[in-house]
């Protein structure tokens, strides 16, 4: 399973945020130190914002901190929140399915099944088991 950049950034900046949970991070910060994106962080921030995972302050000391304790925070759904949208393959995707196998196809039923297991061990670990502290 290959996940998109967007939750590879997203864990990674999160891993980052957990090391200090009561810090406050700009995205600019972060950006700099993980080297990423600023553009791409801050949709990511969106997205968790939106999802109440983190919580965002504008102005002066502003960025984002994290709402939970990184020990309450599982992995598996982080995954999960930042992989919305994104079907390990088409067929299961919501909505339209161009696939020509479509209802003859045994692969589905076990993408499913591998995909449900994958999530269920990222489940195990939560935020604060793979916090990391500042540098590079």
């Amino acid at each position: 399973m290959r996940l998109t950049s967007f939750t590879d950034y997203g864990l990674r900046m999160l891993m980052r945020m957990a090391s200090v949970p009561d810090q406050v991070f700009s995205t600019a910060a972060l950006a700099d130190e993980l080297d990423l994106s600023r553009n791409h962080l801050s949709k990511i921030i969106q997205r968790l914002s939106q999802a109440g995972v983190v919580q965002t302050r504008r102005g002066g000391g502003g960025g984002a901190i994290l709402v939970h304790k990184p020990q309450d925070l599982r992995l598996g759904s982080l995954v999960r929140l930042l992989e919305h949208g994104q079907p390990l393959v088409e067929c299961l995707a919501d909505g339209s399915n161009n696939c020509s196998l479509d209802g003859r196809c045994g692969l589905k039923g076990k993408l499913q099944a591998a995909e449900r297991v994958f999530l269920a061990e990222l489940d195990k670990t939560t935020l604060a088991d793979i916090a990391i502290a500042a540098g590079k």
